[in-house]
């Protein structure tokens, strides 16, 4: 499907206020950060509240620190929004070959690459701001993310799993919140890390379903590609062992039964997720891909609930 320049992209939320609120001249921008696709933020920022839920359970503590949830969430928007601005830079002769992307602000010409790289410049500068109210290891640890951001949208080119990649930058907030919490890292968040790696290698193989032909045409490489029809399969190796790390390090940060239940309802959702996907679906592959966020949410209420629970007890 082919939009008009200007329009609300193929794979926007539909009626969101970036495409029917704000002004004309912003939109293109508000499309690099992907403002009207709230997902990719989502799945930024639940590593990060599920590495402060676990640490409050570590430490003994009723809640998350709510301070460090609140820069997670203003730091995951912000850097959502620079990793794409990038990704579309470096990609923007690549996705002039791809139907889903060939109506981007820059490789349709309504953003220049000059005003592309300002915007990512201010981006960034947000994450700066937010980043430097955390203690000194974590911002140590927050800049070191950087170098495998970089690297992420060139790995499509000669890798055959470049969400790989991806799960090393969108899974690092799996380290920050813990690290925030208590100045250093212990196995429990490294574990938590690792799983949340195999999670995004999983819910992205899904999401790449919906570019498989053009994939092929442009010569870019894919799990989804890699995986062929044995895509299922693939989904659900990284899936089991996304639940299988999360699960030891629950179980090493001493979460109780209420966060093992959320754990068990994260996977049932992930079991459903392989259950449904379909190599020549690419629409549901992308609502299975949103629906990411409400596992994720799951996993989190369950750790909530389970620091609530031993604080009272």
């Amino acid at each position: 499907m082919v939009t008009e320049p200007g329009s609300a992209l193929p794979d926007a939320v539909r009626g969101h206020w970036a495409d029917r609120l704000a002004p004309a001249s912003l939109r293109p921008y508000l499309r690099l950060a992907r403002l009207e696709r709230p997902i990719g933020w989502w799945l930024l920022l639940l590593p990060c509240w599920w590495s402060a839920a676990l640490a409050a359970i570590a430490g003994g503590q009723a809640w998350p620190n709510v301070y460090h949830c609140a820069l997670f969430l203003i730091g995951s928007i912000a850097m959502r929004g620079a990793g794409s601005t990038y990704n579309d830079i470096v990609d923007r002769d690549l996705d002039a070959r791809v139907e889903r992307t060939r109506d981007r602000p820059l490789p349709s010409g309504q953003v220049s690459t000059k005003s592309a790289t300002i915007f990512l410049a201010l981006q960034c500068l947000i994450g700066l701001a937010v980043l430097l109210q955390l203690n000194g290891f974590a911002i140590v640890l927050g800049f070191a993310s950087l170098g495998v951001v970089a690297l992420y949208p060139f790995m499509k080119r000669f890798f055959w799993m470049p969400q790989i990649v991806l799960g090393f930058a969108f899974s690092w907030g799996a380290l920050m919140g813990w690290a925030a919490a208590f100045g250093s890292l212990s196995t429990a968040p490294l574990l938590l890390y690792a799983g949340t790696i195999a999670w995004v290698v999983g819910y992205d193989t899904i999401y790449a379903l919906q570019d498989i032909e053009d994939d092929e045409i442009a010569g870019i490489k894919s799990s989804a590609r890699f995986f062929g029809e044995k895509v299922k399969l693939g989904i659900s190796t990284c899936y089991l062992f996304a639940v299988a790390m999360i699960g030891l390090s629950l179980v090493l940060a001493g979460v109780g039964p209420l966060g093992l239940m959320g754990l068990l309802l994260f996977a049932t959702h992930l079991a459903w997720q392989v259950a449904k996907a379909d190599r020549h679906d690419g629409v549901g592959a992308l609502r299975l891909f949103r629906s990411n966020r409400d596992a994720g949410l799951i996993l989190f209420a369950g750790l909530v609930l389970d620091a609530l629970a031993k604080a009272a007890a």
